[in-house]
Order: C-alpha cells, then sequence, then structure tokens
C-alpha cells in the first residue's frame, strides 16, 4: 500500500479521538490510518502542547503538525492564497460570524463555488483576516464495550418548509449515536413526543442492525416523568417499549454535561456540518 498523506481535518479528527480515549489501535482502525502515523501525529501534537486536558485550539495544533510532515509540500503562498480568498472575504466572513458555520463547512461551500484553496490555506486566512479559532474544552470519555451503550437526544436543526401544513416549522433531530464506535443515526422530525422518540429509535435500530443493552436518554420530556440522578421516573409507556425492545434506560444528570459526553458534541456537529449553510425542500 503506498504512502497517503493526511490533511488538518483527518488530524484533527486522530487528536479528537485521543481526547476522547480511543487508543493508538482503535484510532488506526476507525481511521484507516497506519499505527506509527497515529502515533506519530500524537507526539507531534504533545510537542506543541497537546495532552489530556488539553483545552486549546485543536484546528490550530493540527496545522502545526501538518507543516511539520509537510514542510515542502503543495502549499499556496500568502500572495496567491489572498488572491484566491480576497474576493470572498466579505462572504467567508458572513458565514463564520454571521451563520456560525464551521471552518470545515466554510472549505466545503468555496469548493461548490470553484473556490481552489487546501482547508489549511482557508484556516491562516481566517486567522489573520477575523482572528479565527476560539479554545474549546474537551471532556474524556470513559471506555464502553462494542453494542454496550447509545445515546440519544433531541437537538433543534432550525426552520424549514412544512408542506402538509402549508407554512415553515421547526425542524428537530433525534441523534442516537453508538458510545464504541461513534457511528450514529439522525431522524429529522418537527415534534419531540413520545411517537417521533420511539419512531426514531426503531429507525436507528433497523440503521444499525442491531440494538444495544443500555441507552442513555437527556431528561427528554416525552421519555422522563421525573429527572433524579439516583431514581428517575420514566414515561410508561416509554419504560414498556424498552422492556419489550430488551434495553435498560439510564438517565443523565439535569444540565450535566458529563452524564453523555458524545452527545453534547454530536448534536451541534449535526447542527452546524449538516444543517447550516443548506437549503432544504421539506423534511423528507
Amino acid at each position: 500500500m503506498g504512502h497517503r498523506e493526511y490533511n488538518v481535518v483527518e488530524i484533527v479528527d486522530v487528536l479528537r479521538r485521543y481526547l476522547a480515549g480511543d487508543s493508538i489501535r482503535l484510532i488506526a482502525r476507525s481511521t484507516g490510518m497506519d499505527r506509527n502515523t497515529v502515533r506519530k501525529y500524537i507526539r507531534d501534537a504533545e510537542e506543541n502542547g497537546f495532552d489530556m486536558d488539553f483545552t486549546g485550539d485543536l484546528d490550530e495544533v493540527a496545522y502545526l503538525i501538518f507543516r511539520a510532515v509537510h514542510p515542502d509540500g503543495r502549499q499556496e503562498t500568502q500572495s496567491k492564497r489572498d488572491q484566491i480568498l480576497l474576493p470572498h472575504e466579505e462572504k467567508i466572513n458572513k458565514w463564520l460570524e454571521e451563520k456560525k458555520l464551521t471552518l470545515t463547512k466554510v472549505h466545503i461551500k468555496l469548493g461548490r463555488l470553484g473556490v481552489d484553496v487546501s482547508y489549511s490555506g482557508l484556516y491562516r486566512f481566517a486567522r489573520e483576516h477575523f482572528g479565527f479559532g476560539n479554545p474549546q474544552n474537551t471532556m474524556r470519555m470513559a471506555d464502553t464495550a462494542p453494542g454496550e451503550v447509545a445515546e440519544v437526544d433531541f437537538g433543534r436543526l432550525g426552520i424549514i418548509y412544512d408542506p402538509v401544513l402549508g407554512r415553515k416549522r421547526v425542524l428537530h433531530a433525534l441523534v442516537v449515536t453508538l458510545v464504541f464506535s461513534r457511528h450514529q443515526y439522525v431522524f429529522a422530525t418537527h415534534t419531540q413526543n413520545l411517537k417521533s422518540l420511539i419512531t426514531g429509535i426503531e429507525e436507528a435500530w433497523e440503521f444499525f442492525e442491531g440494538l444495544t443493552r443500555r441507552l442513555i436518554i437527556d431528561n427528554l420530556k416525552a421519555a422522563v416523568v421525573k429527572a433524579d440522578r439516583y431514581e428517575p421516573i420514566f414515561q410508561c409507556t416509554f419504560l414498556e417499549y424498552a422492556h419489550y425492545r430488551g434495553f435498560t434506560i439510564d438517565s443523565t444528570r439535569a444540565r450535566h454535561g458529563k452524564g453523555k459526553p458524545k452527545m453534547e458534541r454530536q448534536v451541534p456537529y449535526v447542527r452546524e456540518n449538516f444543517f447550516k449553510g443548506e437549503e432544504f425542500k421539506d423534511r423528507d
């Protein structure tokens, strides 16, 4: 197999997985990278201040790693980069500041317009012109076995047209994520009621071709009557559904992100990198 070069986005993914507690072997298997490559990226990151308590800008660390690995690689000069991006400066700033799109999504949208620039070049341009790159907190996830735990939560996507009612409505996403593999299923719905909750979970089981032994849910009104750390009270029908399907329900602590740290990041991921900046005709 020939040597493959990885970009900044892929290096960020390695660092995020490492912060989440994945082993080098698991990261290599999940990303398709060689273990030595993963090990080198982590070692280079540590030389730039990266550790398990890191709360800085992963994009910046990944860019430093990329530059160290490819010191003479095909990179735009500042003059060429600015020549390409300056005509789109106002649009880029609007996407980042007003629309709150991620830099990855901005890179994708520029590509659709035929703007040929590398992610690292766009990153440097955004840093220099807009001060892009704020610190982000990270949280390590405890190890779980394959098929052991799935996490589920509703998240607001935005406004979309509903042809049934003939008007615009809020669209929500029911996001189901397998904790071990991070494999994810998203069910789009206009409601957050019990029917939508069960329908979305059922579609996820079908998509995954199986179900987990335990389901961690946020304190959803459709499923949780009383949120309590030790003795939560679940909605009767949802509890019967769990018994019928054979999985155990775990509720999270109210307003406590550590109860389901993966979902706290996956819901914004779906909203920012999938829904925002796009135009959809309707839910279907």
